[in-house]
């Protein structure tokens, strides 16, 4: 079995590995939690349905690039960015959000429940909307249009609410103890810590790619 070979993995190793997993069982109506040891080809057989697409999708998420070097055209670049961290942020933040609720009230006689983790990441999610909408509407047509005499104040902007993205990064990870979920924690509980640790790992190289990369091209 390859770590690809998800027809033949269990729902909760598959939940508990790949971020994004949870959001496509909920649609299947597939019980990754006290389900969770059901292999995924069985578990949709029980439904009378093939396994194919599900594993294609999953698929599709666990290969979703991770660029290491951001593309060298300004256009190419922000296009990147704007698939590869502004849709995944709107796509994965409201699901991770929907796991945390659902652990604090489950868990919440649970001394290491991560008190506050959903409401923490409905901040993030916000402070990261309107960051991204003022990239999209202000900075990045700006970019496109070959810069601005005025450019450095809406990028000082930008890298100064970076600087809080990064804070708020910091009380996540203190919030889920670096992301390390208690050793009799549920399949929910690990899927919302592997998804957390991602959604981290994101928003840092998103703002890497955008002050080391991008921003530097136009003298800041």
């Amino acid at each position: 079995m390859t770590h690809t070979d998800f027809a033949n993995r269990t729902l909760a190793d598959i939940a508990s590995t790949v971020p994004g997993a949870t959001a496509l069982f909920r649609a299947e109506k597939l019980d990754f939690c006290c389900g969770g040891k059901a292999l995924l080809v069985d578990a949709m057989a029980a439904r009378q349905k093939d396994s194919g697409e599900l594993v294609a999708k999953l698929e599709a998420l666990a290969a979703e690039p991770r660029p290491s070097d951001a593309p060298q055209d300004v256009d190419t670049m922000i296009d990147m960015i704007l698939a590869r961290f502004h849709e995944t942020h709107r796509r994965e933040i409201p699901e991770l959000i929907k796991l945390a609720r659902r652990v604090e009230a489950v868990h919440r006689d649970n001394a290491s429940v991560p008190a506050g983790l959903a409401d923490l990441l409905e901040h993030i999610g916000s402070e990261l909307e309107s960051h991204m909408q003022k990239e999209e509407q202000v900075l990045f047509p700006m970019m496109r249009r070959g810069g601005h005499p005025m450019i450095s104040a809406p990028i000082s902007v930008m890298l100064a609410e970076h600087d809080e993205h990064g804070e708020n990064l910091r009380r996540l990870e203190a919030l889920t103890n670096d992301f390390t979920a208690p050793a009799d924690a549920c399949t929910t509980w690990r899927a919302l810590y592997a998804g957390a640790r991602k959604l981290t790992d994101d928003v840092m190289e998103h703002i890497h790619t955008e002050n080391n990369k991008l921003f530097p091209r136009f003298g800041i």
